[in-house]
């Protein structure tokens, strides 16, 4: 696959402003695209849009299909008398600045109950036919994994929100009559459900037709590995290695790294590629057929698991102890082109990059990651992959991404050598105010086709404002919001002006 020169801004969802204390997909989300457009640019790019649990990471979803319905615009409900006037007579003082995900997940999820039952009334009165209508469409387009999750769902609420590898046996192992059992006395909590799910859908698919009319794709993130706690694993345990009890007996992280020294315990289960290849790696072209519904372009976080990934024996208190296995990614990815054809990814290369990942991305055609806060640390200049001189053209050059600080910080933090180097390779010696802007000309000015930089950079943020500390759960993690009339059409102006000084405006 091969992009076209252009450039685009990360910013999650969750990030945009808005009066109920999180970013939706309404009036604020038109109103940031009407931005990028304004700015020349022609990408947005947002991480997972999946539910999420416990850290609230948007990695770490409960289920790789749904959408989070925390991002449902509470005022197109009220538009769509989905929402009456009155049930906004007790709305919280919410920040402006930081989501707070526990007043979100008793306040939010009240609101989107209360909607399912206005509309389950007029239902009943006959007044909802054509939602009603579109309603049953989906849930029948997408009951290959919403009946899964609905149900996942509807029985972690009974069981008091606890992770399903602890649910009782029975239910752990879904046991038919257990099952079905439970889908009857779940029935409307899987249809309430189901339904915050239609809504999702519904304001997304809205939020990216009007992207689409103003010339702006959308670049989603995919997660390579499913929560543990999620409705892949539960609903479909013969693809990952579990035991008879639904306990993992391997789970997935990476080694030490740049990011942590004592490696990334992620957790998650990991997946049984023989097992995968016997019914035809079904699961992984339903998973990028549905991304397809969702992005134009998919990254694909953590590429390198696709060639091998970190196996860690369960338990583990850190991932210093593992070994690297090999994947089927070769195969998959064969069987995904011949269901779908060639796909529209970008693939994320890096940490421990060996040459069966580099094969596996260029085997495809497939445009790779560069950050640029990785090119000053050290190395010769001949040979340091992120140096500006040293990228490619098939690549996705970033200032940084989610996972780093803001650049303004990394200059503010960063050491005196990396500091030097900087100055050396660049002839300047920028102030920690003009920094970030500074390494944004850099990335525009690469030969890199395309450019992308988180919304922070843009608005010259410090190490407060970074989206995610790796390695931690910090009360700070993916709780950014920018506030209102920050993003300006002044600074839209001044990225245009670098955009087509740079050749990257459509």
């Amino acid at each position: 696959m091969s992009i076209s020169r252009s450039s685009g801004v990360l910013l999650h969802p969750t990030s945009l402003p808005g009066p109920y204390g999180i970013g939706e997909l309404g009036e604020d989300a038109r109103h940031f695209v009407d931005w990028l457009a304004a700015g020349g640019q022609r990408y947005w790019q947002v991480m997972p849009l999946g539910p999420t649990g416990y850290g609230d990471s948007p990695y770490q979803a409960f289920s790789a299909f749904a959408g989070n319905p925390y991002l449902v615009c509470l005022e197109t409900l009220r538009e769509q008398k989905l929402l009456l006037d009155v049930d906004f007579d007790a709305v919280p003082d919410f920040s402006p600045d930081r989501v707070d995900f526990g007043l979100q997940y008793i306040w939010r999820n009240q609101m989107l109950s209360r909607a399912f039952s206005h509309f389950d009334a007029a239902r009943a009165e006959g007044q909802m036919g054509k939602l009603d209508t579109e309603f049953q469409a989906f849930r029948t387009t997408e009951h290959h994994w919403l009946e899964d999750y609905a149900l996942f769902m509807a029985l972690k609420n009974e069981q008091g929100g606890l992770p399903w590898n602890t649910w009782p046996l029975p239910i752990r192992r879904r046991e038919a009559d257990v099952m079905t059992e439970a889908r009857t006395r779940l029935i409307r909590e899987i249809e309430r459900y189901s339904f915050q799910q239609f809504l999702f859908f519904q304001q997304w698919t809205a939020i990216r037709t009007y992207a689409a009319g103003q010339g702006v794709q959308v670049i989603g993130d995919i997660p390579i590995f499913v929560a543990m706690d999620s409705s892949d694993a539960w609903a479909n345990p013969e693809q990952f290695f579990f035991d008879d009890e639904g306990q993992p007996t391997v789970v997935a992280g990476v080694p030490p790294d740049y990011f942590s020294d004592t490696g990334q315990l992620w957790g998650n289960p990991l997946y049984d590629w023989d097992a995968m290849k016997q019914n035809g790696f079904q699961w992984w072209i339903r998973r990028f057929q549905a991304s397809l519904k969702l992005y134009d372009l998919i990254r694909v976080d953590h590429f390198r698991g696709f060639a091998g990934y970190w196996e860690i024996p369960y338990p583990a208190e850190t991932a210093m102890i593992g070994e690297w296995k090999p994947a089927l990614g070769h195969q998959m990815f064969e069987a995904v082109r011949k269901a779908l054809g060639d796909l529209p990814i970008i693939a994320e290369d890096l940490g421990v990059i060996t040459p069966d990942v580099e094969a596996l991305r260029d085997d495809y055609g497939l445009p790779g990651m560069a950050v640029l806060q990785f090119a000053f640390g050290g190395g010769d200049f001949a040979v340091n992959a992120f140096l500006p001189h040293n990228l490619k053209e098939n690549q996705v050059v970033y200032t940084g991404t989610h996972d780093n600080d803001t650049t303004r910080g990394w200059w503010r933090n960063a050491d005196e050598h990396e500091h030097h180097t900087f100055r050396i390779y660049t002839h300047s010696d920028p102030s920690e105010e003009s920094f970030a802007w500074m390494l944004t000309e850099i990335a525009f000015e690469s030969k890199a086709n395309l450019a992308v930089v988180p919304l922070q950079d843009l608005l010259n943020l410090s190490t407060e404002d970074r989206m995610n500390l790796p390695g931690s759960t910090g009360p700070e993690n993916w709780t950014w919001r920018y506030r209102d009339g920050t993003v300006t059409y002044e600074l839209a102006g001044r990225l245009r002006d670098l955009t087509e000084r740079t050749g990257r405006k459509v």
